[in-house]
């Protein structure tokens, strides 16, 4: 059983051109130098190779005395004699020769083969054997070598195949810069260049729910565009801005927007880009990267996850070890703003880590702006809808406004990811119009996963789930500084999800104690329901009392909300990430510990009395759970009544606000078309 209020936001990704201008491969030529070294190495090889049946000392001498041979050759390299037969001594042996046919024709040669010690031995011993024959009838032996596979690839096979290593390394090896590939051009930058006929496609009216955001923004794209607006003032364009939020809140949208508006050459690549196993080639590639950049000023550079390759230096280095990210960032330090920094390069960077990056780049000067990009509200989520809905097909019911409602946390590629879920369902099942109930089931899966239809829970564990999920409900609905929930569900879902409850949030930074005490309670909700109804207790509440024990600690070691412990904090923001030590003793980590345990005991307690006192509407609603497994927060209302303060949920504000501002609309209308009645009255 889980609950969500929050989500992160991921943008569609566009297309991105290709690096480099493409290179004809070269592939035919490739081809045709490896087939010809192949024929070149089988022709030699058959030419040379024969199989040849061995003879023994004995036959060998029976053939010289009958003067059968017309020929023989000494194999210096392999201490073999190849014998070739004279024609008419063939017949005599045709039963040997038969196997050989296949590899060798009747009457050529050589036929058989024989081993020897050496060529001087048998030279002297073939001559011994002919010392009765006439001289002019003798044979005499000719001497030559012959090379196997072994011997040519120690020889002139293996300067073969070192060409071929070269030719490939050098010169059909892929990667940056074409031929020659990155054994040449391991130092050159990654950057993707955006300009001209590559220029990006998407335009600031592609952003929507970021609008402070995009007004900073916008205004270096007017830097770029018209720089004597501020220079005559004596000001200087800016030279670089952050982008800082929580992932898929829209920072790489908005860089592209600049891309698709500046009108400018725009160099995108990612932190990881400058990393490379070899020492000094981040380095390199800053520099060439800013070499290319001033070729090209004015322009824009996008660093994407800069937090690659900008962490603060010292953290995690081995001592006497060369740290080739340290190098690497010292290269973009020195580029960004050094001695030889050049004006009219602008460089943006995005991250959602922040606070591991080196304060040497987040100084002013090389990085002038820090832009928020937050989660939208609930305003902005409506702004967002609008954008990903406009090339849906859609049913009457959609509504964006009711859709951003029931979305809390989510941020922009949440949103896109929930427009596309619902027009997959729509056409999964055959519809003509995405409909409210396909975004519906679209929201359930981005937040809960996939539904598990073939999951059987018994009606026992259902009617818990029911009851455990009833309890968060009741309590949020009857707490007052809690978030009321906007939606419950107890559809099995995900991994291990049985159901969960959904709230929206209120906009604000800043916490009471009473504020979180009361999301304490929302959260025990859950197991205290249990407590009530059975008497006992399930697994269910593992993500409750997770997400409890870290708000209990929060509270009292960094926000100094404990009257024990005092306004003391134990979080240290600057501290090191390898700095495993406490900053306190073991006394006082006992009395951490205790504190935490009575907090979360008292909330508990608080909660359980709650539910007891609205066990009768505990009831109601976990039986309407149980029957329609969905409900949202106007059933909440009908079932339970409203909540009893006069303060608005959220949901509420926005909901009635809009219909306070379409009313007045109206009003305005029917006002101007009654002036305008009356003033054709009188000229009548």
């Amino acid at each position: 059983m889980a609950e969500n209020n929050s989500g992160d936001n991921r943008q569609h990704d566009f297309q991105k051109p290709s690096r480099r201008p493409s290179v004809p491969n070269g592939g035919f030529q490739g081809w045709l130098v490896v087939a010809l070294i192949i024929a070149l190495v089988s022709i030699y090889f058959l030419s040379k190779t024969r199989v040849l049946k061995e003879i023994e000392p004995l036959q060998f001498e029976e053939m010289v005395l009958k003067k059968e041979i017309s020929k023989l050759t000494i194999i210096k390299n392999k201490d073999l004699v190849e014998i070739t037969l004279k024609k008419e001594a063939l017949p005599n042996y045709k039963a040997e020769l038969s196997e050989q046919q296949s590899v060798m024709g009747q009457g050529s040669g050589p036929h058989f083969e024989m081993k020897i010690n050496s060529s001087f031995a048998f030279e002297t011993e073939l001559n011994e054997l002919q010392k009765n024959i006439p001289r002019e009838q003798r044979i005499h032996a000719t001497s030559d070598e012959r090379t196997g596979l072994f011997e040519f690839l120690m020889g002139p096979g293996f300067l073969i195949l070192m060409f071929i290593g070269v030719y490939f390394m050098f010169f059909r090896m892929g990667g940056a810069g074409g031929p020659g590939g990155q054994i040449f051009n391991i130092g050159r930058s990654r950057a993707t260049l955006f300009e001209g006929e590559a220029k990006v496609k998407i335009t600031f009216n592609d952003v929507a729910g970021l609008d402070e955001a995009k007004e900073e923004i916008q205004e270096i794209v007017e830097f770029l565009k018209n720089p004597k607006k501020f220079t005559d003032l004596g000001g200087k364009i800016p030279k670089g801005a952050l982008l800082v939020g929580p992932p898929g809140t829209g920072k790489t949208l908005l860089a592209k927007a600049v891309a698709g508006e500046a009108g400018v050459p725009f160099f995108s690549l990612s932190g990881s880009d400058f990393v490379e196993m070899f020492v000094g080639v981040g380095a390199a590639r800053v520099r060439d990267l800013f070499k290319q950049a001033k070729e090209k000023a004015p322009c824009i550079i996008f660093i994407d996850e800069i937090d690659a390759v900008g962490r603060s230096r010292g953290r995690g280095a081995m001592p006497g070890a060369n740290d080739e990210r340290e190098n690497t960032l010292n290269s973009l330090l020195v580029e960004m703003d050094g001695f030889a920094t050049d004006s009219g390069i602008i460089i943006m960077a995005a991250t959602n880590r922040p606070d591991v990056l080196d304060s040497a780049l987040l100084r002013p000067g090389r990085f002038d702006r820090q832009i928020s990009v937050d989660k939208p509200d609930i305003v902005g989520r409506e702004a967002i809808f609008k954008v990903h809905l406009k090339p849906l097909k859609l049913s009457a019911d959609v509504d964006p406004k009711e859709l951003s409602a029931q979305t809390p946390g989510f941020a922009g590629a949440e949103i896109a990811n929930v427009c596309n879920e619902a027009a997959l369902i729509a056409a999964r099942r055959g519809k003509t119009a995405v409909d409210m109930k396909d975004f519906q089931e679209a929201m359930d899966r981005v937040i809960g996963g996939l539904e598990k239809k073939n999951k059987l829970i018994s009606p026992e564990e259902k009617k818990i789930v029911a009851y455990h999920e009833a309890g968060h409900a009741i309590a949020g609905w009857f707490l007052e500084h809690a978030n009321p929930l906007v939606k419950v569900t107890i559809v099995p879902r995900g991994v291990a999800a049985l159901g969960y409850a959904q709230y929206l949030p209120k906009e604000q930074f800043l916490y009471r104690t009473e504020q979180l005490i009361d999301e304490m309670c929302v959260t025990l909700g859950g197991r205290a329901a249990e407590d009530i109804i059975f008497g006992k207790i399930s697994t269910g509440a593992q993500n409750d009392l997770e997400r409890i024990t870290k708000l209990a600690y929060s509270m009292v070691t960094i926000y100094g909300m404990n009257d024990r412990l005092g306004n003391i904090s134990y979080y240290d923001s600057k501290g090191s990430e390898y700095n495993f030590s406490k900053p306190y003793s073991e006394t006082t980590a006992r009395e951490i510990d205790e504190e935490v345990r009575k907090l979360i005991q008292e909330a508990y307690q608080r909660t359980k009395d709650l539910l007891i006192a609205k066990q009768d509407k505990l009831e109601i609603l976990a039986q309407e759970l149980l029957q329609k497994e969905v409900l949202f927060q106007n059933d909440l209302e009908r079932l339970v009544g409203s909540r009893p303060y006069a303060q608005l949920t959220t949901y509420q504000e926005f909901i009635r606000g809009e219909e306070q501002k379409e009313k007045k609309i109206q009003e305005e209308a029917e006002a101007a078309q009654a002036d305008s009645e009356a003033s054709t009255s009188t000229e009548a």
